[in-house]
Parts: C-alpha cells; structure tokens; sequence
C-alpha cells in the first residue's frame, strides 16, 4: 500500500509502515477510517483517566499508544529517525520532559490562562513530534485533557464536526496558525482552537 499524506502531515518511512497492524488496509481512506476508530477508543481511555497523573512521559506514551495500537506496533514508541518537523530524535526525551516539567510549573503558578497554556502546551508538543506519526492528534487531544483539568471545556479546532487531518481549508487553517506560534505569535491558533 502506498499513503499519501496530507500537506502538513509526518511522512512515513517503510520501517514505519511496515508496522501497520491491521492486513485489510489497502488505500489512505481505510487507513484514516481505521485509525479514527482508534482514536475514539483511546479518547474514551483518556476520559477516563481522571485521577492519574498526566503531565509525565509514561501517560504521554500510554495515550499514543491507546490511540493508534490497533493501527501501528510502534504506537506509544519515541520516534527512531528525523522527520520534516520536530527536535532531533535522540532529543525527544529530554524535550518532552522539559515541556512537562515545564507546564507543571505553568499550572501550578497559573502563568497562562487555562486556554493559553493548553494551546501553548499543544504547540510544543506538536513542535517535539515525539512519534513517527499522529502527533497532532495526539497533541490536540493533550490540550483537550490540560484545558479539562483546568476547569475549562475541551477546545474545539475549528469546529465540533471538522476534521483537519484531511486537506482542506480548515487544515490550511490549523497550519499557518501553527506556523505564526513557531515565530511566537499564538492568537491565531489560539482563536483556531475556541472556533
């Protein structure tokens, strides 16, 4: 099977494909179908998680790997190579760390309102890409639990019934707003975030 990613999105090295889980898929519309699947399973996890620490590297890995484990062996598994974004690989550890220990610190001085540092813990989530792929999925729904935990609703991305996985306006959107915190401007993915 050839994937054809969406503009924006992490290629796939043929390591990484070859960790495809599931045999019946043969085109990218059964892979994004199969993996949405997985991902409202792990989401259903997330929700549920409520008492448990989720600023750490083990519940960060533990949620990747809820999301996608039925799609790709390597769910939940630190990238092994560079990609088109993200920290050099062999950084990705102490980067996520930094940013955890980092957001603890946010929460526990309330330097950011809850929205800000939610969409400001998503960018640099995005910006570490710890996995070889879903990593904007994985960092929204990571905002969506900080957002939560501080008392407020999940963020909504451009709306409740829109996807910006797929290419269109809405990721065209998601990405320049993206692009503008990257030079340290977040208004932008922040009204992306509550629209």
């Amino acid at each position: 099977m050839e994937f054809h990613d969406a503009p924006g999105a992490t290629p796939l090295d043929p390591d990484e494909v070859a960790g495809l889980v599931p045999s019946h898929i043969n085109t990218q519309g059964d892979l994004n179908a199969w993996e949405q699947i997985n991902i409202v399973q792990g989401e259903r996890w997330a929700l549920r998680q409520k008492k448990r620490e989720f600023l750490d590297e083990g519940f960060v890995r533990d949620l990747h790997k809820q999301m996608f484990d039925k799609t790709w062996k390597w769910a939940g598994t630190f990238r092994k190579s560079n990609k088109n974004i993200g920290v050099d690989w062999t950084q990705v550890a102490v980067k996520l760390r930094n940013l955890l220990e980092n957001t603890q610190y946010q929460m526990k001085h309330q330097v950011f309102g809850a929205d800000e540092m939610a969409v400001r813990f998503h960018h640099q989530l995005v910006w570490i890409h710890a996995f070889p792929n879903g990593n904007g999925r994985h960092a929204r729904l990571m905002a969506d639990l900080l957002a939560m935990r501080l008392g407020q609703a999940r963020l909504s991305w451009g709306g409740a019934d829109a996807s910006i996985t797929s290419v269109g306006v809405l990721r065209s959107q998601y990405l320049m707003a993206l692009r503008a915190a990257d030079q340290g401007s977040f208004d932008a993915l922040m009204a992306f975030a509550r629209s």
